[in-house]
């Protein structure tokens, strides 16, 4: 894993680790992620749940070899992988699970405790978090992915809470960015800030 650069450090203008000026890379970034997130949702339901079902698969299987976690996940938005049937599994096979909630902006993500069936409230964009508030570190997170690249760089919706996230998280915590192999780009052009997926996980990548 790259250097992990403190929180405050994501709002510099800076040169990144191919050379490319931040506001060059801002522009770009907003470009393909306009241009992925469309290609996704005309994908249309179908095929998006057929292509989950193929990465639900290798998550499980993933997951088999390993010793019960607590596992970071995501409410599924704008047509993104839905992991929730697969924390239902692995709740029920000794895995924990946690969800993340937006304190305010610019800062790192929170982990709620999560268990099927409990109160859930509105949090940022109306995504459902737990309004328990029982506060936990998560061993792994299952990362959704707008886009990606070869280097397991991930480019995500421009918030940069993950990457202020896995910034102030144990180094050895496991990265699984989840997409359709439709987001894959040739680079993001990773910049000093950006932390790549310890693995990522795709319908193709088998």
């Amino acid at each position: 894993m790259v250097a992990q650069a403190s929180p405050n450090t994501l709002l510099l203008n800076s040169s990144g680790i191919d050379g490319m000026e931040w506001s060059e890379v801002t522009k770009w970034r907003r470009s393909q992620r306009e241009s992925l997130l469309e290609q996704r949702i005309q994908a249309g339901h179908a095929q998006r749940t057929c292509w989950g079902q193929a990465i639900h698969n290798q998550l499980m299987a993933w997951f088999d070899e390993r010793p019960p976690m607590t596992v970071g996940f995501y409410w599924p938005f704008k047509g993104e992988f839905d992991a929730r049937p697969l924390v239902d599994s692995l709740i029920k096979q000794g895995h924990s699970a946690a969800l993340p909630v937006v304190i305010e902006p610019r800062t790192p993500l929170e982990f709620r405790d999560y268990k099927p069936g409990e109160e859930l409230v509105p949090g940022i964009w109306k995504i459902p978090v737990p309004k328990r508030r029982d506060i936990v570190k998560p061993d792994v997170l299952i990362v959704p992915l707008v886009g990606f690249d070869d280097a397991n760089y991930r480019l995500g919706y421009g918030g940069g809470y993950y990457d202020r996230t896995l910034a102030q998280l144990p180094a050895d915590t496991v990265t699984l960015g989840v997409g359709y192999s439709t987001a894959h780009l040739a680079t993001i052009h990773p910049q000093d800030f950006d932390i790549p997926m310890t693995h990522i996980f795709t319908e193709s990548s088998g």
